[in-house]
């Protein structure tokens, strides 16, 4: 009887469960029928319309400034024929005189890896020795650090480099706040320019001897910019990417800000200031933490213009490692959203420029570019064209689907034609860091407990040869949490339901993006993305 009785009681388990969890379904689906076409649906249409509308407006903006450019190229508008430029030469009675005063700043903290290189490289400037002050600006917290930054400053003055070391008992403003302090020194007094350079650049000799006289013979320039170029761009498929997204920003964005308004962000290093400009402009707040884009942006209200020499690259590092790239990309992001907050009355309020140049600063350099690039990327392709495979009563035009977006595409590009190859990998990648930009932007716009957060971004300079050899047995431990994204995990994991959704019973075709762009994600959030091999 009792062994009736227990083969009945398993007989029935299954089919209890199989009950439950169909009626658990059951209320699922039913909750989503009610909810879907009162809400959802209107939601998600709204939410498709505006994305649409920044999609356009992106398109609009780049369709522009590659018309710009074509006409630059053709036209042949080079600095040097809008400006002035004449080298500078000795002159028989005054001697080095005739050379401006220039101070070269260096900001660094714990800098162990790139120090020599950044020292080594302000110091082989060619510039008369009596006119130029070489300023090490050290942060560092490292006592063992800061011992080798000192020895190698004072290696270079027993050369007969004039090189000063500063530091200071606190790092408030970070970067901004060293700057700034470096500027109060008195033998900064007597210079007329300074020259930036972050711990990983490393300026050629020609440097000062192209940039100064722009400066020198045209007393309206404020600033004159040079272009980044990428000692480890090879180094991994991150640094690729990385790559095609600055490429545009040098060769376009950069390019059209100068030609067509005089204006553009500075990047807070490779470029030399008028300190007359900078002081005019209030010097450096750390209101921020993109200090570089604050100056510029008040300078320019003060009726300053800026001249970007796109032929004179500088030599710098690009971050190696996926967290450092995060970090850097928070920071690029937050920072012009919460500038953009504070900044936004102070420009419509402003006499000093015109009302073209206050839309561009407004409208194409901080709106377009500095938020709705960054929202639409990810919100339009990672949720809102995911989300109408569910719900199907929501379409997306396909010139909203896909030639808008191909043509951006496209148009980003062609600043890096060597990696043209490598197109659908950077558009996964940039999807995904789309995420973090958002979030970032939003931190900026908001204003939250995060807005100034600054972490420095690591940099490896030599590091990268000499660690293969000396430390190629050793596998680098990894905490799991340090490998693991939880939100590009779960992104990643409804970029895949949508997509099995799709090939199940959706109409969209979409499932192959889905799948790809799922995939990139899970491949960042497991961590498998910028973890640095050195080359042996």
């Amino acid at each position: 009887m009792e062994s009736v009785t227990s083969s009945a009681a398993m007989a029935a388990l299954p089919e209890t469960f199989q009950e439950a969890r169909d009626d658990i379904a059951g209320q699922i689906g039913l909750i989503w029928d009610q909810v879907k076409a009162p809400v959802i649906v209107p939601l998600l249409r709204l939410t498709a319309f505006l994305c649409l509308v920044m999609s356009v407006m992106l398109f609009v903006e780049k369709v522009y400034m590659a018309i710009v450019i074509v006409g630059i190229k053709l036209s042949g508008r080079r600095p040097d024929r809008r400006y002035k430029w004449e080298p500078l030469r000795e002159d028989l009675e005054l001697g080095n005189s005739a050379f401006p005063m220039v101070l070269v700043q260096i900001p660094m903290f714990n800098e162990k890896e790139v120090y020599k290189l950044s020292i080594g490289a302000a110091c082989g400037l060619s510039w008369p020795s009596d006119r130029i002050i070489i300023q090490v600006l050290d942060d560092s917290t490292d006592p063992i650090i800061k011992d080798l930054v000192v020895m190698e400053c004072e290696r270079w003055a027993s050369k007969g480099i004039n090189i000063r070391y500063e530091i200071r008992d606190n790092r408030n403003g970070y970067k901004a706040g060293a700057l700034k302090e470096g500027m109060k020194h008195s033998y900064v007094k007597n210079c007329d320019f300074v020259a930036i350079f972050d711990a990983d650049f490393q300026p050629e000799a020609d440097f000062l001897s192209r940039t100064v006289p722009f400066l020198v013979h045209n007393p309206q320039l404020g600033l004159v910019q040079a272009r980044w170029k990428f000692s480890n761009s090879n180094e991994c498929l991150m640094t690729r990417m990385q790559e095609m997204s600055l490429d545009y920003h040098f060769t376009v964005e950069q390019e059209v800000g100068s030609s067509m308004y005089s204006f553009f962000g500075f990047n807070g290093t490779a470029g030399v200031w008028r300190i007359s400009a900078l002081n005019e402009a209030g010097g450096w707040k750390d209101r921020t933490t993109v200090e570089d884009m604050d100056l510029a942006v008040r300078a320019s209200l003060k009726g300053w213009k800026f001249v970007y020499l796109s032929d004179l690259k500088v030599k710098n590092e690009l971050p190696s490692t996926f967290k450092a790239y995060r970090y850097q990309q928070h920071r690029w992001s937050c920072g012009p959203a919460n500038l953009f907050r504070k900044m936004l009355m102070e420009i419509i309020r402003n006499k000093k420029v015109s009302p073209f140049k206050k839309v561009h600063v407004i409208y194409n350099f901080f709106f377009v570019r500095k938020i709705v690039a960054h929202i639409v990327t990810f919100v339009f392709y990672c949720v809102v064209i995911p989300a109408t495979v569910l719900v199907p009563e929501v379409e997306i035009p396909k010139w909203g689907s896909v030639y808008i977006p191909s043509i951006i595409t496209l148009l980003n590009a062609v600043g890096t034609p060597r990696s043209l190859h490598l197109i659908v990998f950077w558009i996964l990648f940039e999807n995904v860091m789309s995420l973090h930009r958002t979030k970032a932007t939003f931190v900026g716009l908001l204003e939250t407990s995060k807005v100034n957060e600054w972490i420095v971004t690591e940099k490896l300079g030599d590091a990268l040869k000499t660690k293969a050899i000396t430390k190629a047995s050793k596998k680098p431990k990894i905490r799991i949490g340090d490998r693991l994204h939880v939100l590009e995990l779960g992104v990643g994991a409804f970029l895949f339901f949508c997509g099995f959704y799709d090939l199940g019973f959706g109409r969209n075709h979409y499932f192959i993006y889905l799948f790809l762009q799922g995939f990139a994600f899970f491949a960042v959030g497991f961590g498998y993305v910028g973890i640095f091999v050195p080359h042996s």
